[in-house]
């Protein structure tokens, strides 16, 4: 009988996700020679070659892609049924912080898996920018905050996901022509912003700011009205957006790292099956087809 191995699709999902074989040991806590092993009794398994060399990133094949969703779909299906054995029982109430430039596509999925298992867990869900979730945290008004890592000031916390950072235009405008290049970004404390800048600054690209909010809503709204360039993580990407790179002039940029914050009163069981599922729900959610086809155009 054919049966596929979750440890090695945790493995192959770690791949995809960080871009390298050298990489995801580290995040799978193997030596490279193991993933490499793994990696090539899964292409035996599946019958097809998942993975094509380009240059020092491991590059997912048509088939690689098509692998790479139902891994992320038996490896969360796997996750929920042995969560729904663990304190089926728990009540109460926990309140969670999250960023809007995640809040769209990584807030349903989680909380909708995590309501299946714990029914009588009441989530509050606060919307705010990830330096005031951390501030939250801090002062104890919430319990969990899901964040982007470069805010976690003086707390401690754990880089729950990496994803690529992509430079976007509209699919309809062309905006990315313009010299210099308008740019629609955070505020100045923004880790995205200061990354943005050192990479034109690399390259030597000109570029001005045209549009700041700390608002994720409002920059896409930007970048979809073609008044500007703006960046966004791989989850946040939306219809009608362009990703820009090198071929457009837009260098590569540092990988997007969201964390979770735990406040120091948050130690109670619900807190802990709360913290569980979204280590486990963020770390296997895939990019969408709509994703998926704007990186291809």
């Amino acid at each position: 009988m054919n049966v596929l191995d979750l440890d090695q699709l945790r493995t192959f999902v770690a791949i995809a996700e960080v871009g390298s074989f050298t990489a995801a040991a580290d995040v799978v806590h193997k030596t490279q020679s193991a993933v490499s092993m793994q990696m090539r009794r899964l292409e035996d398994r599946v019958g097809k070659p998942i993975f094509s060399r380009d240059g020092r990133q491991s590059r997912l094949t048509e088939d690689g892609r098509r692998l790479l969703e139902y891994a992320r779909r038996l490896i969360r299906l796997n996750d929920e049924t042995l969560a729904a054995f663990e304190d089926p029982g728990l009540t109460g109430s926990v309140r969670l912080g999250i960023p809007d430039d995640y809040a769209d596509r990584l807030l349903p999925p989680v909380l909708a898996g995590f309501s299946r298992i714990n029914p009588m867990i009441e989530i509050t869900v606060e919307c705010q920018r990830s330096v005031t979730v951390s501030d939250m945290i801090r002062d104890g008004r919430l319990d969990l905050g899901i964040i982007n890592h470069g805010y976690y000031g003086s707390l401690r916390g754990e880089v729950i996901r990496r994803e690529p950072l992509f430079w976007v235009g509209s699919r309809d405008h062309s905006v990315h022509e313009l010299d210099p290049v308008p740019l629609a970004l955070g505020p100045d404390d923004c880790c995205w912003r200061a990354n943005v800048v050192r990479a034109l600054d690399r390259e030597g690209r000109r570029f001005r700011v045209a549009y700041i909010s700390s608002a994720a809503l409002a920059l896409s709204g930007a970048v979809l009205a073609g008044l500007a360039v703006s960046v966004l993580p791989e989850s946040a990407l939306k219809a009608n957006m362009r990703i820009l790179g090198l071929r457009e002039g837009f260098p590569e940029l540092e990988p997007a790292e969201i964390g979770l914050l735990r406040a120091e009163h948050a130690k109670s069981p619900i807190h802990d099956a709360l913290a569980k599922h979204i280590v486990t729900s963020l770390g296997n959610l895939g990019a969408t087809d709509q994703v998926m086809n704007l990186a291809a155009e």
